[in-house]
């Protein structure tokens, strides 16, 4: 009994130091910097919404074609969670708005994050932006 007791918490430790680790990415409250490709999967097809550009806690775009304009700060809390400072080109334009933003990370080197969107109309789109 006392090796199964033992068993268990060496368990919970291990899958405590390992959730530890995949919230070691939101920490530092930013993103991995780089290119971030945004689309949508809609009417059966994937849709270019296109690219976010991260460096530290500076944003630009989304630009489907030449360069973005200005860049802006955002702010990630410890649940991943991002609060854009500044618009968001499409997402936050037309009656559009940001609902949510929350950063995923599926493993090293594969930081994304999803955006969920409410249009004028009162319905709902999420998107995901994936680092190139």
């Amino acid at each position: 009994m006392t090796s199964l007791i033992s068993r268990i918490s060496i368990g919970i430790v291990f899958l405590a130091s390992l959730t530890g680790a995949a919230r070691a990415d939101f920490s530092d409250g930013k993103m991995p910097d780089g290119t971030y490709h945004c689309e949508v999967y809609l009417l059966g097809m994937f849709l270019d919404l296109g690219d976010i550009t991260i460096e530290g806690n500076v944003y630009t775009g989304p630009v489907t074609f030449g360069t973005a304009q200005q860049a802006y700060n955002y702010q990630m809390n410890p649940n991943g969670e991002i609060s854009w400072l500044g618009p968001l080109g499409g997402y936050t334009s037309g009656g559009n708005s940001i609902s949510m933003t929350q950063a995923t990370f599926d493993g090293p080197g594969s930081p994304s994050f999803d955006i969920i969107m409410k249009q004028s109309d009162g319905a709902f789109t999420a998107s995901t932006c994936t680092k190139g």
